[in-house]
């Protein structure tokens, strides 16, 4: 979430932001889609009661979004528009390959995750790595967990990859430590940005 709202206060720094955290729940990755689905929506309504309504809402989170977009969109929509965040595949695969995506397990695993890679990365070696315990480690701020994670994951990840999708937004937050372990020759490719410009063209 907070690499999302520090890119949208930069575009936007005279917008107000409501960020809805979910300290107690979190991280999601390892909870059922059901579950994700309604802490998105507890989070959302939270949002919307602290503000007195949304001009959007902006679902910073991999996890929640490929489990709870579509339910947030029918609850919201069309009145108020929900963006969502996505695995950063397609840029990451016009820069060539092989890529791999780094996300949680629910993420990994999850039929949107395979679909973008269908759809945009078709031609490419693509590795997906579900990166157990990285987003809790982060969560923890633990910097011996998260450099445990984060050398299991590298471990997953193949010698030859060029670019690496980071899939979750906890991620974001320790990216020079993936870099460190990956290598400087090694992209990584996140939503931050492109989840901003979408907002606020919504």
């Amino acid at each position: 979430m907070l690499s999302t709202a520090a890119a949208l206060h930069s575009a936007r720094p005279d917008a107000d932001l409501f960020l809805s955290m979910d300290p107690d729940h979190m991280p999601w990755g390892a909870r059922t889609p059901d579950a994700v689905i309604e802490r998105a929506l507890a989070g959302a309504r939270a949002a919307w009661e602290a503000a007195g309504g949304l001009d959007a809402v902006v679902v910073p989170c991999n996890t929640a979004s490929v489990h709870g977009l579509a339910r947030l969109r029918e609850v919201f929509e069309p009145g108020v528009p929900v963006i969502g965040t996505v695995p950063a595949i397609k840029p990451a695969a016009l820069s060539g390959g092989p890529i791999a995506v780094w996300s949680t397990v629910a993420t990994t695993r999850s039929g949107y995750q395979r679909r973008l890679v269908e759809t945009f990365a078709q031609d490419i070696e693509v590795t997906p790595v579900a990166c157990a315990g990285l987003a809790e480690a982060v969560e923890s701020a633990d910097h011996r967990e998260v450099t445990d994670a984060v050398s299991y994951a590298a471990g997953l990840t193949p010698g030859n990859v060029r670019a690496v999708v980071l899939g979750c937004t906890h991620y974001d937050l320790v990216g020079d430590e993936i870099v460190g372990a990956l290598g400087e020759g090694v992209a990584l490719h996140t939503a931050a940005h492109a989840v901003a410009a979408q907002a606020l063209r919504r």
